[in-house]
């Protein structure tokens, strides 16, 4: 391998765009700048279900600066919209409180915030049903969960196994309602042009989902929109696709006839931009004495709208991480008067974690034993689902370098008023790749453009896809630019599913290789470029059965208070085996920052339903708590070195998500290892803890 190889792929080069983001250079977009924009405010419902009845929008429209104000009595009429949420002021009906009935659109942000909040709807009201139940009669198995897996499995004969087991566990776990906050707030600025084309300046996970997506919506082909999004702020799922937002703010420049600018509030993020789906969890498990399970079942029940189906695929997780013969998983949804559910980091392996390894934690308990090692007994040597071998598995690799590197000892201890403990959980997420392209070029300079329509969302993306290139061009990252972000760029996946770097990194590859082998005939005057699909590839691996999946192991130490049942966190350790890291120091960003969410989830993070108005009671950053500095420890995070060749050209695992998979339930093994106290619905409140603590802070 060449010196320049050797500080590429594997090296933790700055992010290439770095300077840019810390300067302020880098646009962000609501921060494009045209002449004569207009401010578009959106107007949410004050009713959880009903029909609008009038507005007074001639009295808005009297006011300075107002231009014009949208609500379903006077929209443009939108053309082909495939999901219900997008269909912006088509109807009457209201599906769910904070729905957006209606927009004031004005010459500056004040006087349509001004307007908006003088703007009166009128509703018809009817009885609205908002809190996830069990005994919801509405609940029924949809066709699938997220994104296609089978709702339901089945295999051997779970309910005589688990009758039969020596061990059993049977409990039910619960997660609330929980909200991405991406530091960046969904946001658009629309732009029609004098030939009918639309401009979109938008925050999203993909441009070309919002392309065509609009390009529909509006009638137009597809050539015709054009999607700008280099820098994302962020986005956890919640950008990956389109929002009403972006629907809005081009119908708003529609009407007005200028370009004009829509901002998601924080509030308003609570209702229409996706969350995850509260969850109720039954896991059962049989085992023998000796700890091999014999029998496992998760039974999950979760929401929706009345808009859309989504199913989060909960149980999913347990399909795959332990060896059992007898096993079943199933989901149930009901449809609510509720905004629609959708991607959160990690969707289905997050919350479905949660309660398989705190489960596992309670058979350890039950069996007196240790609970990696009851894990590393569980260990499958073949895909239980699909009978398939895996591509690479090393997590009994990552239980005993992370038990090692934390220090594994489960004795609680006590030090006057803290209590002790630590908790161990293992993680697990798909590697997986879709077709993307790409286009390669040299310049007469000797410089390279690399063009591919990725999102970069704060992940380092770009700079790993620099790296990638100079790698397989055998150049100095600095002879490199990617660029990304555009839909005019070739189209590419989404920054999704841990799959966005293995997908354009594949294209890139495949780009460079065609390239390196064409210059070896000398480069034209005028430059050399090749474009590539990788569909076909994509294709033939897909043909070959195999199970491809990273995987993962949590450490937490935390302490409780025993007089104020508050948690803290005082040291984590998280292990990974990802295949080849292409950037060490964006990577661990990433882990970290899986790990960080990961922590804020079980201690902190929930969306409480007032069922009287059919809202969020907490819809601001005041009242939805999320982590911050002093709530979370220095993590150590380390990786397996993984070579796997049934990826990707790179033999590189999407590590976007994996961190955040095990962590709470980690720390929710770990609070009841110091405190005796098991809590089964997060976030684990000194609330949920201080009434089992009073006997151990009797004893002084």
């Amino acid at each position: 391998m060449s010196a320049t190889l050797e500080r590429t792929v594997g090296a933790g080069l700055d992010r290439v765009e770095g300077r840019e983001k810390v300067a302020g250079e880098a646009k962000y977009a609501y921060e494009y700048d045209v002449d004569g924009v207009a401010y578009a405010v959106a107007v949410p419902s004050t009713v959880a279900r009903g029909e609008v009845r009038g507005a007074n929008a001639d009295e808005v429209l009297r006011l300075p600066g107002v231009l014009a104000v949208l609500w379903h009595g006077n929209a443009p009429a939108l053309h082909e919209v495939e999901s219900a949420e997008l269909q912006v002021l088509q109807s009457p009906r209201v599906a769910y409180r904070r729905q957006w009935v209606a927009a004031v659109v004005a010459d500056t942000f004040e006087a349509a915030q001004e307007a908006a909040r003088v703007l009166r709807i009128e509703y018809d009201a009817e009885e609205h049903h908002v809190v996830l139940r069990e005994d919801d009669p509405g609940l029924y198995t949809p066709p699938k969960v997220n994104p296609n897996f089978p709702s339901d499995t089945h295999e051997g004969d779970f309910d005589a196994a688990f009758a039969a087991a020596p061990v059993s566990v049977d409990r039910t776990y619960r997660t609330p309602t929980e909200h991405n906050h991406p530091m960046e707030p969904h946001a658009t600025l629309a732009v029609w042009d004098g030939d009918g084309g639309l401009t979109l300046y938008d925050s999203n996970q993909g441009v070309r989902p919002v392309r065509e997506t609009l390009a529909k919506a509006f009638g137009l082909e597809s050539a015709k929109v054009r999607v700008v999004a280099p820098h994302v702020g962020g986005g956890f799922g919640s950008k990956g696709t389109p929002r009403p937002n972006v629907v809005l703010a081009a119908m708003a420049a529609q009407v007005v006839g200028r370009p004009t600018k829509l901002a998601v509030t924080r509030q308003q993020m609570f209702a229409v931009t996706g969350y995850r789906t509260p969850t109720i969890q039954r896991l059962r498990l049989g085992a023998e004495r000796d700890g091999t399970l014999t029998a496992i079942a998760h039974d999950v029940i979760e929401q929706s709208s009345t808009l859309t189906e989504f199913a989060e695929q909960t149980a999913v997780v347990t399909r795959m991480l332990y060896a059992a013969p007898n096993r079943r998983t199933t989901h149930l949804l009901t449809r609510l008067d509720v905004p629609t559910p959708s991607w959160m980091r990690a969707p289905g392996e997050c919350p479905g974690s949660f309660a398989l390894e705190s489960a596992m934690d309670e058979l350890a308990r039950e069996l007196d034993l240790d609970p990696i090692e009851l894990r590393i007994r569980n260990e499958p040597e073949l895909d239980p689902e699909s009978g398939n071998r895996f591509s690479s598995r090393n997590a009994v690799a990552c239980l005993r370098e992370g038990s090692e590197r934390f220090g594994w000892r489960p004795e609680p201890r006590r030090d006057g008023r803290l209590l002790f403990g630590t908790g161990v959980a293992l993680s697990t997420y798909p590697a997986r790749r879709m077709a993307s392209q790409a286009i390669a070029r040299a310049e007469p300079d000797g410089s390279f453009v690399v063009r591919i329509a990725a999102a970069d969302i704060g992940t380092g993306a770009r700079t790993a896809l620099t790296q990638i290139a100079a790698e397989t061009l055998d150049v100095a990252p600095e002879r490199v630019t990617v660029e990304i972000g555009d839909s005019r760029l070739p189209p590419a996946m989404i920054a999704g599913g841990s799959m966005g770097l293995t997908s354009w990194g594949s294209a890139v590859v495949k780009a460079c290789k065609q390239l390196g082998a064409r210059l070896g005939d000398g480069l034209p005057q005028d430059g050399l470029e090749c474009s590539v699909d990788t569909q076909d590839d994509v294709d033939a691996q897909q043909r070959e059965p195999l199970a491809r999946h990273a995987f993962g192991a949590q450490f937490v130490e935390v302490r409780v208070d025993v007089d104020t049942g508050e948690v803290r966190v005082s040291r984590a350790t998280g292990v990974f085996a990802c295949g080849r890291i292409v950037n060490p120091k964006t990577a661990r960003s990433q882990f970290l920052g899986g790990m960080t969410m990961g922590i804020s989830m079980a201690l902190l993070e929930e969306s409480r339903v007032d069922e009287r108005f059919g809202d969020y009671a907490n819809h601001d950053l005041a009242g939805y708590h999320v982590a911050v500095n002093a709530d979370i420890p220095e993590i150590d995070v380390a990786w397996i070195d993984e070579d796997d060749a049934h990826l990707n050209p790179m033999g590189a695992k999407g590590v976007g998500e994996i961190g955040i998979v095990g962590t709470a339930a980690a720390v929710a093994n770990a609070v009841f290892d110091a405190t005796g106290v098991r809590v089964r619905d997060l976030p684990i409140t000194p609330a949920k803890l201080v009434e089992g603590l009073i006997p151990i802070s009797a004893q002084r």
